[in-house]
């Protein structure tokens, strides 16, 4: 349950940076002064050579990553069931910082003068398409898992009954113990793919997500097979068929 504080975080923090881009992107605003210096710090060139169609592309997946982060956050309000698990300090702060990081990180990725005056560029390509439809499909099965998940501790008319884990069955579920960990990788790469597939920057953020996710994928396939002699042989930890 403490996750909820990072998607606080999260919805607060990206939705400035999120508003902030808009401004200077389609009302011909500019960005905070302290935002540029956040730039010029972590390298990025005020005036360096970004196209127009890079800017909508970073301003797409600064709003998919807040509507992730809302989402999220709706889902640990009403949706899930947490048992009484307690996180680690160190965790808990690096949580926090990594998604004050992230929307950073794709604010970065265009220049700290974006806007000043410059007409908005909007050219919708491909792979935008691409992008938005694997973000909505990934978003729909975590959101499902997330709810077959929930619904483990729950009678038939909604009343939390307990807090023990069972093992869980229906659509992803079928193929992997953790789909809703892998659910997250798709819509990481999703955004990549939004980005235009050559934004190093990015793939470096889901490389991250995916050693992440996948340690903690593994952890609780180690759980299940440990806990529960029945469990489905075929399942894999993470990735499907892998």
């Amino acid at each position: 349950r403490w996750f909820t504080h990072f998607y606080v975080v999260s919805v607060l923090w990206n939705g400035f940076l999120l508003i902030s881009l808009f401004q200077a992107e389609l009302l011909g605003g500019s960005l905070p002064s302290w935002i540029q210096r956040m730039h010029h710090a972590f390298g990025k060139e005020s005036h360096s050579e970004d196209t127009g169609n890079e800017h909508f592309s970073v301003l797409l997946v600064l709003l998919l990553l807040w509507l992730h982060s809302c989402r999220r956050l709706a889902e640990c309000l009403w949706t899930s069931v947490f048992s009484n698990g307690v996180i680690h300090i160190v965790q808990y702060c690096f949580g926090l910082g990594y998604y004050i990081a992230l929307g950073s990180t794709v604010l970065c990725q265009v220049p700290g003068n974006v806007g000043n005056g410059k007409e908005p560029s909007v050219q919708i390509h491909w792979y935008h398409i691409v992008g938005i439809m694997m973000y909505i499909w990934a978003s729909l099965h975590q959101h499902r898992c997330l709810v077959i998940l929930s619904n483990l501790r729950k009678s038939k008319s909604g009343k939390i009954v307990s807090l023990s884990h069972t093992v869980p069955f229906g659509d992803w579920f079928e193929r992997v113990s953790c789909p809703h960990y892998f659910s997250e990788l798709l819509i990481y790469v999703s955004m990549a793919i939004m980005l235009g597939f050559h934004n190093v920057t990015w793939w470096f953020v889901v490389m991250y997500v995916l050693f992440n996710q996948a340690l903690a994928a593994v952890l609780c396939h180690e759980f299940y097979q440990k806990n529960f002699s029945s469990y489905p042989k075929h399942r894999k930890a993470f990735i499907p068929f892998v």
